[in-house]
Protein backbone atom coordinates (compact mmCIF):
# COMPACT_ATOMS: atom_id res chain seq x y z
CA UNK A 1 0.00 0.00 0.00
CA UNK A 2 1.20 3.48 -0.86
CA UNK A 3 2.77 5.42 2.00
CA UNK A 4 2.05 8.85 0.57
CA UNK A 5 -1.45 9.45 1.91
CA UNK A 6 -1.92 12.96 3.24
CA UNK A 7 -5.06 12.47 5.34
CA UNK A 8 -4.64 8.90 6.59
CA UNK A 9 -2.04 6.59 8.07
CA UNK A 10 -2.31 2.82 7.90
CA UNK A 11 -0.80 0.49 10.51
CA UNK A 12 -1.09 -3.31 10.18
CA UNK A 13 -0.48 -6.01 12.76
CA UNK A 14 -1.95 -9.43 13.58
CA UNK A 15 -4.60 -9.28 10.87
CA UNK A 16 -5.81 -5.84 11.93
CA UNK A 17 -5.40 -2.67 9.85
CA UNK A 18 -5.73 0.59 11.76
CA UNK A 19 -7.00 3.41 9.54
CA UNK A 20 -5.95 6.58 11.33
CA UNK A 21 -7.35 10.02 10.51
CA UNK A 22 -4.48 12.53 10.58
CA UNK A 23 -5.92 15.70 9.08
CA UNK A 24 -3.97 17.68 7.99
CA UNK A 25 -6.65 20.12 9.12
CA UNK A 26 -7.21 20.92 12.80
CA UNK A 27 -8.91 18.11 14.69
CA UNK A 28 -8.38 15.71 11.79
CA UNK A 29 -10.85 17.70 9.71
CA UNK A 30 -11.94 15.97 6.51
CA UNK A 31 -10.62 17.90 3.52
CA UNK A 32 -10.12 17.19 -0.20
CA UNK A 33 -7.29 14.70 0.44
CA UNK A 34 -9.49 12.59 2.69
CA UNK A 35 -12.41 12.34 0.28
CA UNK A 36 -10.05 11.33 -2.49
CA UNK A 37 -7.91 8.92 -0.46
CA UNK A 38 -10.40 7.12 1.78
CA UNK A 39 -12.18 5.10 -0.95
CA UNK A 40 -8.80 3.99 -2.34
CA UNK A 41 -7.55 2.92 1.10
CA UNK A 42 -10.68 0.87 1.81
CA UNK A 43 -10.53 -0.84 -1.59
CA UNK A 44 -6.90 -1.82 -0.99
CA UNK A 45 -7.54 -3.12 2.53
CA UNK A 46 -10.63 -5.01 1.40
CA UNK A 47 -8.52 -6.80 -1.22
CA UNK A 48 -5.60 -7.49 1.14
CA UNK A 49 -5.93 -11.08 2.39
CA UNK A 50 -3.59 -10.39 5.30
CA UNK A 51 -6.15 -7.93 6.71
CA UNK A 52 -9.13 -9.43 8.52
CA UNK A 53 -10.46 -6.45 10.51
CA UNK A 54 -10.29 -2.65 10.16
CA UNK A 55 -10.07 -0.27 13.11
CA UNK A 56 -10.93 3.36 12.35
CA UNK A 57 -9.63 6.00 14.76
CA UNK A 58 -8.34 9.55 14.92
CA UNK A 59 -4.83 10.76 15.68
CA UNK A 60 -4.40 12.87 18.82
CA UNK A 61 -7.13 14.24 21.06
CA UNK A 62 -10.07 13.99 18.66
CA UNK A 63 -11.66 11.60 16.20
CA UNK A 64 -12.56 14.35 13.73
CA UNK A 65 -14.03 17.85 13.65
CA UNK A 66 -15.90 16.80 10.50
CA UNK A 67 -15.86 18.50 7.12
CA UNK A 68 -12.92 20.87 6.63
CA UNK A 69 -14.96 23.83 5.40
CA UNK A 70 -11.92 26.02 4.82
CA UNK A 71 -10.07 23.26 3.02
CA UNK A 72 -13.07 22.48 0.83
CA UNK A 73 -13.80 26.12 -0.05
CA UNK A 74 -11.84 26.08 -3.30
CA UNK A 75 -13.76 23.02 -4.48
CA UNK A 76 -17.19 23.82 -3.04
CA UNK A 77 -17.20 27.60 -3.36
CA UNK A 78 -17.75 27.97 -7.13
CA UNK A 79 -20.40 25.25 -7.07
CA UNK A 80 -22.58 26.79 -4.35
CA UNK A 81 -22.12 30.52 -5.03
CA UNK A 82 -21.91 30.65 -8.82
CA UNK A 83 -24.61 32.56 -10.69
CA UNK A 84 -23.89 31.49 -14.27
CA UNK A 85 -24.83 28.22 -15.93
CA UNK A 86 -26.63 26.94 -12.81
CA UNK A 87 -27.48 23.55 -14.34
CA UNK A 88 -23.79 22.89 -15.04
CA UNK A 89 -22.73 23.92 -11.54
CA UNK A 90 -25.49 21.85 -9.91
CA UNK A 91 -24.47 18.81 -11.94
CA UNK A 92 -20.87 19.24 -10.80
CA UNK A 93 -22.03 19.62 -7.18
CA UNK A 94 -24.06 16.42 -7.47
CA UNK A 95 -21.00 14.61 -8.81
CA UNK A 96 -18.85 15.97 -5.98
CA UNK A 97 -21.32 14.82 -3.31
CA UNK A 98 -21.49 11.38 -4.89
CA UNK A 99 -17.69 11.12 -4.89
CA UNK A 100 -17.59 12.11 -1.22
CA UNK A 101 -20.24 9.52 -0.43
CA UNK A 102 -17.75 6.97 -1.73
CA UNK A 103 -15.76 7.36 1.51
CA UNK A 104 -18.61 6.28 3.76
CA UNK A 105 -20.02 3.80 1.24
CA UNK A 106 -16.61 2.16 1.05
CA UNK A 107 -16.65 1.54 4.79
CA UNK A 108 -20.20 0.22 4.74
CA UNK A 109 -19.55 -2.13 1.81
CA UNK A 110 -16.20 -3.42 3.05
CA UNK A 111 -16.42 -7.20 3.32
CA UNK A 112 -14.40 -7.12 6.54
CA UNK A 113 -15.64 -5.88 9.92
CA UNK A 114 -14.90 -2.23 10.66
CA UNK A 115 -14.71 -0.98 14.26
CA UNK A 116 -14.73 2.73 15.11
CA UNK A 117 -12.86 4.01 18.20
CA UNK A 118 -13.92 7.57 19.05
CA UNK A 119 -12.08 9.92 21.37
CA UNK A 120 -12.73 13.64 21.80
CA UNK A 121 -14.99 15.28 19.22
CA UNK A 122 -16.81 13.40 16.48
CA UNK A 123 -18.66 16.01 14.44
CA UNK A 124 -20.67 16.06 11.21
CA UNK A 125 -18.87 13.91 8.67
CA UNK A 126 -17.39 11.96 11.57
CA UNK A 127 -20.89 10.74 12.43
CA UNK A 128 -21.34 9.66 8.81
CA UNK A 129 -18.11 7.66 9.07
CA UNK A 130 -18.85 5.87 12.32
CA UNK A 131 -22.42 5.11 11.23
CA UNK A 132 -20.92 3.18 8.30
CA UNK A 133 -18.86 1.00 10.66
CA UNK A 134 -20.04 -2.31 12.08
CA UNK A 135 -19.93 -1.06 15.67
CA UNK A 136 -18.38 1.65 17.76
CA UNK A 137 -16.60 2.27 21.08
CA UNK A 138 -15.79 5.65 22.62
CA UNK A 139 -13.91 7.10 25.54
CA UNK A 140 -15.66 8.84 28.42
CA UNK A 141 -14.80 12.38 27.29
CA UNK A 142 -16.03 11.83 23.72
CA UNK A 143 -18.60 14.26 22.35
CA UNK A 144 -20.73 13.93 19.25
CA UNK A 145 -22.72 16.25 17.00
CA UNK A 146 -24.66 15.75 13.79
CA UNK A 147 -23.99 19.42 13.14
CA UNK A 148 -24.79 19.94 9.44
CA UNK A 149 -28.02 21.86 10.06
CA UNK A 150 -26.06 24.58 11.91
CA UNK A 151 -24.12 25.35 8.73
CA UNK A 152 -27.08 25.15 6.35
CA UNK A 153 -26.52 21.62 5.03
CA UNK A 154 -28.71 18.52 5.05
CA UNK A 155 -26.40 15.66 6.10
CA UNK A 156 -25.73 13.85 2.83
CA UNK A 157 -22.99 11.28 3.49
CA UNK A 158 -24.99 8.46 5.05
CA UNK A 159 -25.84 9.36 8.64
CA UNK A 160 -29.54 10.02 7.94
CA UNK A 161 -29.80 6.69 6.14
CA UNK A 162 -27.85 4.52 8.61
CA UNK A 163 -28.51 6.04 12.03
CA UNK A 164 -32.18 4.98 12.19
CA UNK A 165 -31.03 1.35 12.02
CA UNK A 166 -28.58 1.99 14.86
CA UNK A 167 -30.32 4.39 17.26
CA UNK A 168 -33.90 4.53 15.96
CA UNK A 169 -35.95 7.14 14.14
CA UNK A 170 -36.69 9.35 17.15
CA UNK A 171 -33.08 9.87 18.22
CA UNK A 172 -31.96 10.36 14.63
CA UNK A 173 -34.57 13.02 13.95
CA UNK A 174 -33.75 14.88 17.14
CA UNK A 175 -30.02 14.90 16.37
CA UNK A 176 -30.57 15.97 12.75
CA UNK A 177 -33.07 18.72 13.53
CA UNK A 178 -31.34 20.24 16.57
CA UNK A 179 -27.73 19.77 15.39
CA UNK A 180 -26.99 19.64 19.13
CA UNK A 181 -24.04 18.15 20.98
CA UNK A 182 -24.31 14.99 23.07
CA UNK A 183 -21.90 13.15 25.33
CA UNK A 184 -20.67 9.59 25.64
CA UNK A 185 -23.28 8.68 28.24
CA UNK A 186 -26.11 9.52 25.90
CA UNK A 187 -24.32 7.85 22.98
CA UNK A 188 -24.30 4.65 25.05
CA UNK A 189 -27.96 5.00 26.13
CA UNK A 190 -29.19 5.43 22.57
CA UNK A 191 -27.05 2.57 21.29
CA UNK A 192 -24.67 4.55 19.10
CA UNK A 193 -21.69 2.98 20.90
CA UNK A 194 -21.32 -0.51 22.38
CA UNK A 195 -19.27 0.63 25.35
CA UNK A 196 -17.69 3.72 26.95
CA UNK A 197 -14.12 3.41 28.22
CA UNK A 198 -12.57 5.52 30.95
CA UNK A 199 -9.80 7.06 28.82
CA UNK A 200 -8.54 7.24 25.23
CA UNK A 201 -5.81 4.79 26.21
CA UNK A 202 -8.34 2.29 27.57
CA UNK A 203 -10.46 2.83 24.46
CA UNK A 204 -7.59 1.89 22.17
CA UNK A 205 -6.70 -1.13 24.30
CA UNK A 206 -10.23 -2.52 24.20
CA UNK A 207 -10.80 -1.72 20.51
CA UNK A 208 -7.54 -3.42 19.54
CA UNK A 209 -8.29 -6.44 21.71
CA UNK A 210 -11.73 -6.81 20.11
CA UNK A 211 -10.26 -6.46 16.63
CA UNK A 212 -7.65 -9.15 17.36
CA UNK A 213 -10.33 -11.45 18.77
CA UNK A 214 -12.33 -11.10 15.54
CA UNK A 215 -9.18 -11.61 13.46
CA UNK A 216 -8.55 -14.93 15.22
CA UNK A 217 -11.75 -16.38 13.75
CA UNK A 218 -12.01 -17.87 10.23
CA UNK A 219 -12.04 -14.74 8.03
CA UNK A 220 -14.44 -16.06 5.40
CA UNK A 221 -16.91 -17.04 8.13
CA UNK A 222 -16.73 -13.58 9.70
CA UNK A 223 -17.21 -11.97 6.29
CA UNK A 224 -20.11 -14.31 5.62
CA UNK A 225 -21.77 -13.32 8.90
CA UNK A 226 -21.42 -9.66 7.91
CA UNK A 227 -22.94 -10.26 4.49
CA UNK A 228 -25.87 -12.20 5.97
CA UNK A 229 -26.51 -9.44 8.53
CA UNK A 230 -26.43 -6.79 5.83
CA UNK A 231 -28.81 -8.75 3.62
CA UNK A 232 -31.24 -9.39 6.47
CA UNK A 233 -31.39 -5.77 7.64
CA UNK A 234 -34.47 -4.96 5.55
CA UNK A 235 -35.80 -8.48 4.94
CA UNK A 236 -38.25 -10.75 6.74
CA UNK A 237 -36.98 -13.46 9.09
CA UNK A 238 -38.11 -16.05 6.55
CA UNK A 239 -36.09 -14.40 3.76
CA UNK A 240 -33.07 -14.12 6.04
CA UNK A 241 -33.20 -17.76 7.07
CA UNK A 242 -33.43 -18.86 3.46
CA UNK A 243 -30.45 -16.66 2.53
CA UNK A 244 -28.19 -17.97 5.31
CA UNK A 245 -29.20 -21.56 4.49
CA UNK A 246 -28.16 -21.04 0.87
CA UNK A 247 -24.98 -19.28 2.02
CA UNK A 248 -23.90 -22.15 4.25
CA UNK A 249 -24.81 -24.78 1.69
CA UNK A 250 -22.38 -23.02 -0.67
CA UNK A 251 -19.58 -22.03 1.71
CA UNK A 252 -19.70 -24.24 4.82
CA UNK A 253 -17.15 -26.74 3.47
CA UNK A 254 -13.71 -25.26 4.02
CA UNK A 255 -10.20 -26.00 5.18
CA UNK A 256 -10.89 -23.74 8.17
CA UNK A 257 -13.90 -25.83 9.20
CA UNK A 258 -11.72 -28.97 9.19
CA UNK A 259 -9.08 -27.07 11.17
CA UNK A 260 -11.68 -25.97 13.74
CA UNK A 261 -12.71 -29.59 14.38
CA UNK A 262 -9.09 -30.80 14.46
CA UNK A 263 -8.06 -28.07 16.92
CA UNK A 264 -11.02 -28.92 19.17
CA UNK A 265 -10.18 -32.61 19.20
CA UNK A 266 -6.47 -31.94 19.73
CA UNK A 267 -7.12 -29.31 22.43
CA UNK A 268 -5.05 -26.61 20.74
CA UNK A 269 -5.71 -23.14 19.32
CA UNK A 270 -6.92 -23.26 15.69
CA UNK A 271 -4.81 -21.82 12.87
CA UNK A 272 -7.24 -20.39 10.35
CA UNK A 273 -6.08 -19.60 6.82
CA UNK A 274 -9.15 -18.10 5.18
CA UNK A 275 -9.47 -21.16 2.92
Amino acid sequence: MAAAYQSLRIEKAEGVAEVILIGPGKGNALGPDFWREMPEVIRELDADESVRVLLLRGEGAHFTYGLDLAGMLETLGPLITGENNAAYERTKLLQLIERMQGATEGLARCRKPVIAAVQGWCIGGGIDLIAACDFRYCSKEAKFSLREARVGIVADLGALQRLPRIIGEGHTRELAYTAGDFDSERALRMGLVNDVLESPEALLTVARATARKIAENPPLVVQGAKQVLEYCADKSVEDGLRYVAVWNSAFLQSIDLTEAFSAFMERRPPRFQGR
